[in-house]
């Protein structure tokens, strides 16, 4: 089975359902390349999959290792380019309110490195990241 089925709904909008789940998402381009802006751009998608992979494994690291995981967010900020067209620099903006030890806090930020998402993004992306604990 494909994993999503993506229908093309016009005026720059897709609609896309996840097989597994039959939950539908819909896409619109962006303001700033034609679009109407109004739900999530292709791009868009892209730099939350990050912010909400690197979450989850925080989330799995946590869970192996008996850890209390109770309060975590990230703002995620996409910086695009042009000529050509792509995301250029992602901010991650990541809050954590646990009560960790500083040596448990970098264990469980170590574990982020191996989040497949940012595992599959271009090297020429910049990354830059905030921590606020």
């Amino acid at each position: 089975m494909y994993t999503t089925s993506i229908k093309y709904d016009g005026q720059l909008r897709t609609i896309c359902k996840h097989n597994y789940s039959n939950s539908n998402l819909i896409t619109d381009a962006p303001i700033d390349n034609m679009g109407k802006g109004e739900s999530f751009s292709p791009t868009d998608l892209v730099v939350t999959a990050l912010g909400s992979c690197i979450l989850t494994i925080m989330g799995i690291y946590c869970q192996n290792n008996q850890l209390k995981f109770d309060t975590a967010s990230i703002d995620v900020l996409k910086v695009m380019d042009s000529n050509p067209r792509r995301i250029s620099k992602i901010d991650l903006n990541l809050t954590i309110k646990n009560d960790w030890s500083d040596e448990t806090l970098i264990k469980v930020l170590n574990a982020v490195k191996s989040c497949p998402v940012m595992k599959s993004l271009n090297d020429n992306i910049k990354i830059s990241w905030k921590i606020n604990s």
